[in-house]
């Protein structure tokens, strides 16, 4: 085209020499028909791959950017590249998020056999087998499974109602629970498919709801982090947050949005979709997740796991510890706190709808001029710890139920014996086996004359026979 007077145009996402990778903000000013141009493309330059800080992800070198986030086949930026001003250097392009998540297909399919279902019925008749709608559904097993089975393959299953319920410990609250043990059946299916997917994901510093967490070890990490430090800067400060009606605030639209983020399965989708929908807070309709439902426990970590991963990625908070809706974080500067309680709240209210509540708080722990952490059932400092005062009631008035059962034969002792394990075990870890031995010694079981007594009560548990069950030496 050189004889008919026409110039070749400039191509965007070459380069100046052909020496490196431009990215999109440099034009090609050397395109001859000898130029191959094999590095045109929509890629950032080399500058990215040196091993500078990009947003985020920290530092890395040129290999590890250059196969993780430049070009991975099967990684993706899930944002738009932001080109830089042309006062900066050239060429220069920002990451402006993350990577596109792995997705994951055919689990429908692994959920749907007979097999699944089946163990999917083992789990949920766990400490339910003698229930009502459990025996109901026990009574023709291998029918109602290939029904359930069918439904589930042909697009037909709906979630069934639910029931209402209030408890009182530790607090008073509402419990909602399915009423069919159908649906209890699915979503152990569901949950023991999809688990392990953002088991591998979640923060190492979540501990609800996971197997080889709980309260006890998160307590016993918490204590750690304030240990850290105090050690490496002399003082502690800890911002103390809980999050305000967390199960009635989570919005349906957001959740399933993070849940098709990991699964590309439209089925499976259809089906947690409608397990999602199936309920919603009164007051607020597109809201709120029934806490007595296998698959809220979940759900509700998936849906906080989005908050965790920006306080650890993106706020690169090294002192951060979660247990469902209660989250800390200590760092030696208060000032430091004080900000981040505001961008916090700020993106958990722009991203998950959610707000803080009254009890959230920075402050110093120490003995002297601070308090303890509450935090797990457990006032934490970081030399000591003790269980709370409201623990130490709630264990007096359980102790009077008991009494009033046991006198009137609905419990025996070997009931209470188990029951006080747990209680036991939670005093261990925070220094209160003689305060709950004490109350123990305090305390005699007595059978009333026109009482039943329970089927395994016999005669050791007759009136005239007054029984301790527990003691300091015991507990």
């Amino acid at each position: 085209m050189k004889g008919c007077g026409v110039k070749w145009l400039p191509i965007r996402g070459g380069n100046r020499n052909n020496g490196g990778n431009a990215g999109l903000a440099a034009l090609n000013l050397n395109n001859e028909r000898t130029n191959a141009n094999t590095n045109i493309g929509f890629r950032p330059r080399s500058q990215l791959l040196s091993g500078q800080k990009l947003p985020g992800y920290g530092r890395a070198s040129s290999a590890q950017l250059k196969g993780r986030h430049i070009h991975g086949r099967s990684r993706k930026i899930v944002r738009v590249l932001r080109v830089v001003s042309s006062t900066e250097r050239p060429a220069v392009l920002a990451l402006q998020g993350t990577r596109m998540a792995k997705t994951f297909n055919g689990i429908f399919d692994q959920i749907i056999t007979f097999d699944a279902l089946y163990q999917g019925y083992l789990s949920a008749r766990k400490g339910k087998r003698k229930s009502w709608p459990c025996r109901h559904f026990e009574k023709d097993l291998e029918g109602n499974l290939i029904q359930l089975q069918n439904d589930l393959i042909w697009g037909q299953y709906q979630c069934g109602p639910y029931r209402s319920f209030y408890v009182t410990e530790p607090k008073r609250r509402k419990i909602t629970a399915l009423k069919l043990f159908r649906d209890r059946v699915v979503q152990h299916a569901i949950v023991s498919a999809i688990e392990p997917i953002w088991e591998a994901r979640f923060v190492g510093h979540s501990y609800a709801c996971r197997i080889g967490k709980g309260t006890h070890a998160g307590a016993n990490k918490a204590q750690q982090m304030l240990q850290e430090c105090l050690r490496k800067h002399g003082r502690v400060y800890v911002l103390k947050a809980d999050i305000s009606k967390y199960f009635a605030s989570i919005d349906h639209d957001i959740l399933l949005k993070l849940l098709r983020k990991r699964l590309a399965d439209r089925r499976l989708m259809a089906v947690i979709e409608n397990i999602v929908r199936s309920y919603s807070e009164p007051e607020t309709p597109g809201k709120g997740l029934p806490i007595g439902n296998l698959t809220s426990q979940l759900f509700a970590n998936i849906y906080m796991d989005a908050f965790d991963q920006w306080m650890k990625c993106r706020k690169r908070e090294h002192w951060y510890i979660r247990y469902m809706d209660d989250f800390v974080v200590i760092h030696p500067d208060k000032r430091h706190l004080q900000a981040l309680r505001i961008d916090a709240e700020r993106w958990l209210a722009d991203n998950l709808d959610l707000s803080t509540n009254h009890k959230t708080s920075v402050f110093p722990v120490s003995h002297r001029g601070g308090r303890g952490l509450d935090f797990l059932g457990y006032h934490l400092w970081p030399n000591s710890r003790r269980l709370r005062r409201a623990s130490l009631r709630r264990f007096g008035r359980q102790l009077k139920q008991w009494q009033a059962d046991y006198a009137a034969g609905q419990i025996d002792l070997a009931d209470i014996r188990q029951n006080l394990h747990s209680w036991v075990n939670h005093a261990r870890h925070g220094n209160a086996v003689q305060a709950i031995a004490g109350m123990l010694n305090k305390t005699t079981f007595r059978r009333s004359t026109d009482a039943n007594p329970g089927p395994n009560a016999g005669r050791r548990n007759s009136s005239r026979n007054p029984r301790r069950v527990g003691s300091q030496k015991a507990a």
